[in-house]
């Protein structure tokens, strides 16, 4: 019971993607997925006006901690697509992936989206998962598009929500 009182429940913000967050962007990026994407992607694609993000801060935190979550996004011409998305491995099942996946639905129908795609890796029961409870379906399948260190491959799900 004591320990209670010592242990600060995190709280976190969902708060626009800058320039700036891009550094840490990355290196989230780079600690979840295979084909790690540099520093000066993520601002070449943030520096769009079609192209947009949210990142995830710990708005409680003493100390300055590694970048909770991020995802970015576009929409065009009444489409919209999640290009990446990532939480913190020590951060999963915490709500930040639906909190900021709920933040890039909202901003693409804002700009006008119709509808959002996303592509997962369909081994990610996961995000599959997450993804499925947001009303995203299946619309498409890459057979073999994965490759994992170890070789193995899997399936690219390509999945849609019609966001009006």
């Amino acid at each position: 019971m004591f320990e209670s009182y010592l242990t600060l429940k995190a709280e976190y913000e969902i708060v626009p993607m800058q320039l700036q967050d891009c550094a840490e962007v990355a290196a989230l990026h780079g600690e979840r997925f295979s084909r790690v994407w540099e520093e000066s992607e993520f601002q070449n694609l943030l520096s769009q006006n079609t192209t947009f993000g949210f990142v995830a801060r710990q708005t409680n935190a003493i100390l300055k901690k590694p970048l909770p979550g991020f995802v970015l996004a576009r929409q065009a011409a009444g489409e919209a697509e999640i290009l990446t998305v990532a939480v913190n491995a020590k951060l999963g099942r915490a709500g930040l992936g639906w909190r900021l996946m709920q933040a890039a639905l909202r901003e693409a129908r804002n700009r006008g989206g119709e509808t959002m795609f996303l592509e997962v890796d369909g081994g990610n029961q996961p995000a599959v998962g997450l993804y499925r409870k947001l009303g995203f379906e299946t619309v498409g399948e890459r057979k073999a598009y994965y490759v994992a260190e170890n070789g193995a491959k899997s399936s690219a799900l390509v999945m849609r929500r019609v966001l009006r």
